[in-house]
């Protein structure tokens, strides 16, 4: 769906990205308050639309604690886990994004947090959820592997509760959600935040507001030396 940034000027261009992503990814949510930034510093609007990627498809339902998740992924030591979280926070609150990180902070499975999304969609509200989930999972601590908090969530942004709630239980948009999920693996998306600009430049992770403004800039010229 359009998002209204850079939209002071009626006449402001629009540009078409898409952005693969997981809500238990914090690169993800820095990576779009900088696409934001860009956007509102070039004067462009955007027409995004999100897609599913899960960073931890074997995730179990009751999910695991972070530090030992990345400990046992990455190696990560405990000192290096509470300065990776330090980092993030400070970005976080420098782009208007607030990370409650704590000793009990959890992952979450999220392919029902995706499937709703995929619902969302097709309600014209998947962009406000999806804002939505990263404030419920990161800033409230809110565990969205529930459907019932999912649910909750997804009233919030003006979606049925109740509609929500039968989505999830029924799985209906469970295939659909699987199929989008392969198509973007199928094109060599291996990791998160990656962004597509206009289906023809990819840019992977959260890359900064000056490169995403760049590269703006570029489609902007590209588009009038064509016209």
């Amino acid at each position: 769906m359009p998002i209204d940034l850079a939209q002071a000027q009626t006449d402001a261009p629009s540009v078409q990205i898409d952005i693969v992503s997981d809500i238990m990814c914090p690169w993800c949510i820095v990576g779009y308050k900088q696409l934001e930034q860009a956007l509102g510093a070039v004067g462009v609007g955007a027409y995004l639309r999100w897609h599913p990627f899960e960073l931890n498809p074997q995730m179990p339902a009751e999910g695991q604690n972070m530090a030992e998740h990345l400990a046992e992924k990455y190696g990560s030591t405990p000192a290096q886990s509470v300065e990776n979280r330090k980092r993030l926070t400070d970005m976080g609150r420098a782009l208007g994004f607030t990370f409650n990180f704590s000793d009990d902070t959890r992952m979450q499975n999220t392919f029902l947090a995706h499937q709703l999304l995929t619902w969302a969609q097709s309600k014209g509200l998947q962009h406000p959820l999806k804002m939505a989930l990263f404030d419920a999972h990161f800033t409230q601590g809110r565990n969205i592997g529930d459907k019932e908090v999912l649910a909750d969530v997804a009233g919030s942004v003006g979606l049925d509760p109740a509609e929500a709630l039968e989505v999830l239980t029924s799985g209906s948009h469970a295939a659909q959600t699987r199929e989008a999920q392969q198509i973007w693996t199928s094109r060599g998306i291996s990791g998160v935040p990656s962004m597509i600009f206009e289906g023809k430049y990819l840019i992977t992770g959260a890359q900064g507001a000056d490169n995403y403004a760049q590269l703006l800039r570029k489609l902007l010229q590209e588009r009038d030396a064509a016209a």
